[in-house]
């Protein structure tokens, strides 16, 4: 077995000891740094599109993106400094400046991971404005509804729906500011395919994928004294519950044997 080689780095002062391969997001966390990120997804989108995560390097110029910039020895990293701050301040303005805010009504509001960074970076006012790109929101499929009017194109359902799920069903179409997260042909999600198995709702950070909510239908229906309601979960679900269960029940197992932690 090869031996495993380390780097001596500098994060905002502390002397950090990591792996050779490891990224500064990485290295930073395992100190308990944090930095900041919108389309990083470990192992499924690690593509530095958000530049959240940019960082300053002694020596070089311009910042690094944390999220894919691998660490080298003796590096200086300075992830919160005021020349940083501001930088990630004006990429948040310009994400914001092409996104929908009714963030009262919407249904991620509290849960966005957007929302949550302009709360941190204490953004009220948007600088940037200027035209807004306008999309027809897609409610036609069973389960999901699609609004990309809510998308910041941090790629992480593309990569959920092509890496984890092997479906494709969705990809980055167009370029510059006509770029879109779309279907071959812009076809609704109904029309492709789409398994509907609510991996890219799971993945998105803001509310541009969403469930499909039917909760008043199911209380209409429970009111109703001449229906019989029967409740059966999806297939995803059973499967889900599942390997939910089967891990719990081997950890108890290990647990009885002595095996467990």
């Amino acid at each position: 077995m090869a031996e495993e080689n380390y780097i001596n780095l500098t994060i905002d002062g502390t002397q950090v000891k990591t792996k050779e391969g490891m990224t500064i997001l990485e290295a930073a966390k395992s100190v308990g740094i944090d930095i900041p990120t919108l389309c990083f997804l470990k192992d499924i989108n690690e593509v530095g599109d958000c530049r959240m995560c940019i960082v300053e390097v002694e020596g070089r110029k311009g910042f690094a993106t944390s999220c894919i910039q691998k660490v080298e020895e003796g590096m200086i990293i300075h992830t919160h400094s005021p020349a940083v701050l501001e930088a990630r301040r004006v990429i948040l303005d310009l994400i914001l400046s092409n996104h929908h805010k009714d963030c009262l009504t919407c249904s991620r509001s509290g849960n966005c991971e957007l929302q949550n960074l302009a709360i941190k970076f204490n953004v009220q006012n948007i600088e940037y404005t200027g035209k807004q790109s306008e999309h027809t929101i897609d409610d036609l499929s069973p389960s999901i509804v699609r609004d990309f009017n809510k998308c910041i194109l941090c790629r992480r359902c593309i990569a959920t729906c092509k890496n984890v799920q092997k479906i494709g069903a969705i990809d980055c179409m167009n370029r510059g500011f006509d770029s879109c997260i779309s279907t071959v042909n812009n076809q609704s999600l109904r029309d492709v395919n789409c398994t509907n198995c609510g991996q890219c709702i799971e993945a998105c950070p803001t509310g541009a994928l969403r469930e499909k909510d039917n909760t008043d239908e199911v209380w209409k229906a429970l009111k109703d004294e001449k229906k019989y309601v029967i409740v059966q979960t999806a297939p995803a679900v059973r499967v889900a519950l599942g390997e939910e269960f089967r891990y719990a029940n081997r950890y108890k197992c290990n647990r009885k044997n002595g095996n467990g932690s």
